[in-house]
């Protein structure tokens, strides 16, 4: 009884939840283990691997295999083959809108004749939000970001320097995420046979055909005769949005580092400024050590004519004070010749 508990357990621990939808935008939730998922798209275990916690996480993939695409961008990570989509975790937040999205338009698009076959339908949605999601994090990083840079550069504190500080790490992650989306499309847009692998619909077609003919090398030949152009302008499309995207974030930074200069040419000046007051109280310091110094000389106690002198004692003290005042005016006079204080 406790191993079949344990047995239930972990069968349980190894099935994730995803939806099913089918090119009619018709869809249900399903619980699957990797076995049955690989078995119903056709795909190795190592491709898994890529939707799993850690790779979906670290990079952004659009994969093709000879039954399915694997996708995983941002928070969608999907399996999407020529009859349908299976979409992993899609009750997260940020799995919803994508859903819906994909719901309403594949439902929509049977109604419209749309051009695209299936798979390309998939993923087009799947670029536009993630797009979305991009521009909509920028617009916000631009939101909080200008405003912030302004106040630091009118109030160095503290708290405007860990602001700008949390930007500066909301900034680095928002640019890192883009230019993964960003390089995957590049990728994909440099390589034709990528691309035609990507044609799921065509090349079900043509091994349907070379099953039909009995012969392979049909399909090998018809999958070098795959039309690219539609995918190659969908790709080049969101490559030019996502590029702009980039800019714009490439642009804030610039922004962040031209106010840090600022700064720092503030901070130069205060220091600066510090080490003027600094030379001057020392000189100050210096030249009240000397009248120090004599007014210590003569109040010892030894033999001297001046001290029978009547009045002498203002005279020295004034004497002794003259004598200070041009030591300061001296220093200070040379302190500026030297061009040490501003």
């Amino acid at each position: 009884m406790t191993l079949t508990m344990a047995a239930v357990k972990k069968k349980a621990r190894g099935t994730r939840l995803w939806m099913r939808m089918d090119r009619w935008g018709q869809s249900e939730l399903v619980e699957c283990d990797k076995s049955a998922i690989m078995k119903r798209a056709s795909i190795p275990a190592r491709d898994l691997r890529i939707l799993g916690p850690i790779f979906s996480r670290s990079s952004c993939t659009i994969l093709a295999r000879e039954k399915a695409m694997i996708v995983n961008l941002e928070y969608i990570r999907a399996i999407v083959t020529a009859e349908e989509v299976l979409l992993l975790d899609p009750l997260c937040q940020e799995v919803l809108p994508f859903a819906d999205q994909l719901t309403r338009q594949l439902a929509a698009g049977q109604m419209q004749e749309e051009e695209l076959p299936f798979e390309l339908q998939v993923l087009e949605i799947a670029l536009r939000v993630v797009c979305r999601y991009v521009e909509s994090s920028v617009a916000e990083l631009e939101r909080d970001a200008y405003p912030a840079l302004d106040e630091l550069a009118m109030h160095v504190n503290t708290k405007n320097l860990e602001s700008v500080r949390t930007l500066k790490t909301n900034l680095t992650r928002l640019l890192v995420r883009a230019q993964k989306v960003r390089d995957e499309i590049e990728h994909l847009l440099d390589d034709n046979e990528n691309m035609a692998q990507l044609q799921l619909t065509q090349k079900s077609e043509s091994m349907a055909a070379a099953d039909h003919l009995s012969s392979r090398k049909i399909c090998g030949s018809l999958l070098s005769n795959y039309h690219v152009e539609d995918l190659e302008m969908l790709l080049e499309a969101y490559f030019t949005q996502l590029d702009g995207t980039h800019n714009k974030i490439i642009s804030v930074r610039e922004y962040i580092n031209e106010t840090e200069d600022y700064v720092y040419i503030q901070l130069d000046s205060r220091r600066n400024e510090l080490i003027q007051m600094q030379l001057v109280l020392r000189t100050t310091s210096l030249c009240l050590s000397v009248g120090v110094l004599l007014t210590g000389i003569f109040s010892l106690n030894i033999p001297c004519t001046l001290y029978k002198v009547n009045g002498i004692f203002g005279r020295f003290v004034g004497c002794i004070l003259a004598a200070c005042m041009l030591l300061f005016l001296l220093v200070l006079w040379y302190a500026r010749w030297k061009n040490l204080l501003g």
